[in-house]
């Protein structure tokens, strides 16, 4: 690596000849995977909800790399029929090396998504968890594929409220943004142990940005009013990329955790990074996963076996050295 305490942009190797699908690639730190991995020779899919602003992110990064082998993939995570389009568009492709779910959604006021969801937990899992699922087929069809799921800081402390999953009794926006964070941590969490134990060839990855400064905390009152001394502390855009970037690029750990190394875990270089011993819990995990295919409709086909691997038999894999 380029820096020997953490992971930046500068480590990503050549990616030519692969491909990369990142969601929420028009802006922020999506639009900065996007933007790295194209410099680097990757083929890159922007899913994105609006065409005129995936051709202005296209549009941007051709001007940095011209030669940059850019595509929009029609795509709306609060919609369960858009999933399942994209995922049919995407499964065309030659190959796909990595998922990055990178798009999500924070602290909006109550909404729901097309299918009648929480708009959160509807965005930031249960479409996120569609997409995984029906692209899993086309991942195992290139040995060392990865999904990239990214959690937050916020799952640290968060609770899920198992009887109010679509927030029909009650909502208050920062619990419901910290459940749907726990719900990704969960998510990969489970997604590890399930492609390991059907010996898979795709590995499930979890990152987490820090806080980053970017449109995504627009309905954060205090950071919109304080934002000039609040930034001082934030990771930006393109640093809050970089655990995304070592996810599906770097040497991993199988269902390893990784995220911004420096105060508090918010802001820096990547590396691993620490998870709330909830979201490692089998048995919510499982939970969740058969809530899922419920509230989806969407069933992964991973089963477990009495002898799932445990998260401590990781190894490290790499499919290229992180060294220049």
């Amino acid at each position: 690596m380029s820096n020997s305490k953490g992971f930046t942009e500068a480590d990503v190797p050549k990616q030519t000849g692969k491909s990369f699908i990142v969601t929420g690639a028009n802006a922020g730190v999506g639009f900065e995977i996007a933007r790295v991995l194209a410099a680097s020779g990757a083929r890159v899919l922007l899913g994105c909800r609006e065409q005129t602003r995936a051709l202005d992110a296209i549009a941007r990064i051709k001007r940095i790399t011209p030669n940059a082998d850019l595509v929009w993939l029609p795509l709306d995570l609060g919609d369960l029929d858009s999933v399942r389009a994209a995922a049919e568009i995407a499964a065309k492709e030659p190959r796909i090396d990595a998922l990055i779910n990178n798009a999500g959604i924070m602290n909006p006021p109550l909404t729901r998504t097309k299918q009648g969801f929480e708009s959160q937990f509807g965005v930031n899992h249960l479409g996120v968890f569609a997409l995984t699922s029906l692209l899993l087929p086309k991942l195992a069809e290139t040995r060392g594929a990865r999904v990239i799921v990214t959690s937050s800081v916020a799952h640290l402390k968060a609770k899920i409220d198992w009887d109010d999953l679509n927030a029909d009794k009650s909502y208050i926006k920062n619990d419901r943004y910290g459940a749907s964070k726990l719900a990704s941590a969960l998510f990969f969490f489970e997604l590890d142990r399930r492609l390991r134990a059907a010996k898979s060839p795709v590995t499930a990855i979890g990152v987490h940005p820090g806080i980053a400064s970017t449109s995504l905390g627009r309905h954060m009152g205090f950071v919109q009013i304080a934002g000039p001394i609040v930034g001082l502390l934030l990771n930006s855009a393109d640093k809050g990329a970089w655990p995304a970037l070592l996810g599906a690029t770097g040497k991993v750990k199988p269902g390893g955790y990784y995220g911004p190394t420096g105060f508090g875990g918010i802001r820096g270089v990547a590396g691993e990074a620490k998870r709330a011993p909830h979201a490692e819990d089998p048995a919510l995990a499982k939970r969740l996963w058969d809530v899922s295919i419920a509230m989806t409709g969407i069933d992964p086909g991973l089963r477990l076996t009495p002898n799932s691997p445990s998260p401590a038999a990781a190894s490290s894999i790499s499919t290229t050295s992180c060294s220049h």
